[in-house]
């Protein structure tokens, strides 16, 4: 899966956050829900415009982004 095909940023929506396919919920959004507990079923059953593919896309974007974090020390 390439997430770039369902993540879209733009800069007048969301402040700019990462959002799902050019839609007003943001990957923080869906993570946030799954960090709650909700289960991908509950959450496509509480927003049925999104898709599994979505959540997916949701959680590979947060790894790349992660993957490229760089800690510094003070």
């Amino acid at each position: 899966m390439n997430y770039r095909d369902f993540i879209t940023i733009e800069p007048g929506k969301r402040g700019g956050k990462p959002c799902i396919r050019g839609m007003r919920i943001t990957v923080y959004d869906v993570l946030s829900y799954l960090a709650s507990g909700m289960s991908h079923e509950e959450i496509l059953a509480d927003f049925p415009y999104l898709t599994e593919e979505d959540i997916r896309a949701s959680l590979s974007y947060a790894a790349d982004r992660e993957h490229h974090l760089m800690v510094t020390r003070d």
